[in-house]
């Protein structure tokens, strides 16, 4: 019986120690560059809720660069913000540098939200950023994988990842409205 009760205690204990290794991490602890190579810091936007798009200039999802800008214009003024990090991770369809990216992106769709520095959203080269979105250990909600160019992940004002939305999900999809709303 002795046995038994220490074997409880043993396992228990190692229930409990599994269960703190999860540190919920926040978005606001990330620096990174931005298109134009300036240092952005991510905790100058506590307070405000983020949408993180993973974009490309050369998909059928481009399109959506429209959308996320009215989004941005619509909501900036109410702690909303979206970030998009370009990345070449799918069928090479952001192949550009950054200055190209930029001005594709100003003159066909106007965008005036942040856009960040190209980065790999995948693989072995997967930016810290995206491991943080896409690990359930680092972002405390659930494991993911970017399955193509425009994937959005929504972000609380305290900087915890709180929904992951599929590339093919507009961005003025009724229920994101009603999440930047409330």
């Amino acid at each position: 019986m002795k046995t038994i009760f220490i074997l409880a205690i043993t396992m228990l204990a190692f229930t409990k120690t599994d269960t703190n290794q999860f540190t919920k991490q926040s978005i606001h602890q990330f620096k990174v560059k931005d298109i134009n190579g300036n240092i952005f810091d991510f905790s100058s936007l506590k307070g405000k809720k983020i949408m993180i798009v993973n974009t490309a200039s050369n998909c059928g999802l481009t399109p959506q660069y429209e959308k996320l800008e009215a989004l941005y214009q619509q909501y900036k003024s109410k702690n909303f913000v979206v970030i998009g990090f370009p990345a070449n991770n799918f069928m090479g369809q952001e192949p550009g540098s950054d200055e190209e990216i930029s001005s594709f992106c100003k003159l066909n769709y106007g965008v005036t939200f942040p856009i960040m520095s190209k980065i790999s959203v995948k693989g072995k080269n997967m930016h810290g950023v995206y491991q943080f979105l896409t690990e359930k250990q680092k972002n405390g909600l659930e494991d993911s994988e970017v399955q193509w160019n425009f994937q959005k992940y929504l972000i609380d004002e305290e900087g915890h990842l709180v929904r992951v939305v599929s590339p093919r999900m507009q961005p003025n999809d009724p229920s994101i409205i009603e999440w930047i709303k409330k």
